[in-house]
């Protein structure tokens, strides 16, 4: 058992490496799409360009996640709408592809975030979790998961925190490169991006 977990943390040091050199490489080759679409959100949104807010890290520290912006500001007529009437044209677009995560890999470079883990909720969650559900801040919170590539957004939150905790349990570096795969096919799908209603 002892010489199974040395093997475990080792592979967890080669991912948090692997990662690192990753979020650099893709932020360098993805510079230009990245340039475009912040010129987009400028033009459509204004500032800012990029959505901040505060989530829940590995062992619920909290860190700032960076993603484009995909809806209109909270103030004047848009304080009392919804997400889905603030969503505009822009974001629906840029959500089916993935494209407003992009800066995400600043938090991945940062090591805040991985490639692969459960995709991080809101700060104000973690006193709603079970002891079974919280067991996902063991890990880093990552831009892809398991639960996006089982359903995405088309999940109830009870399997999607199933699909956390599995993951953990039975986490390898084959299985990040499986997610991974899945996670294009989703992308270039476009399936399960948003649950009915």
């Amino acid at each position: 058992m002892h010489g199974n977990q040395m093997r475990r943390q080792l592979s967890q040091q080669v991912k948090a490496v692997l990662d690192r050199v990753a979020a650099a490489l893709l932020l360098v080759l993805l510079s230009p799409l990245m340039l475009l679409v912040a010129a987009a959100v400028w033009w459509h949104l204004g500032e800012p360009v990029l959505f901040r807010q505060v989530r829940p890290g590995l062992h619920g520290r909290p860190f700032t996640i960076l993603k484009f912006r995909t809806m209109t500001a909270m103030d004047g007529a848009a304080a009392g709408a919804d997400d889905a009437a603030r969503l505009t044209g822009l974001g629906r677009f840029l959500r089916a592809t993935s494209l407003d995560e992009l800066p995400t890999l600043v938090n991945v470079l940062k090591g805040e975030m991985s490639l692969v883990g459960p995709r991080p909720l809101l700060v104000e969650y973690l006193d709603l979790y079970t002891a079974r559900q919280a067991r996902r801040h063991e890990v880093k919170p990552g831009i892809t998961g398991l639960a996006q590539v089982n359903g995405r957004n088309e999940l109830k939150w009870e399997r999607r925190f199933r699909y956390d905790v599995w993951y953990i349990d039975h986490w390898s570096l084959w299985l990040d490169l499986k997610i991974l795969f899945l996670t294009i096919v989703r992308v270039v799908t476009q399936d399960g991006i948003s649950a009915e209603g």
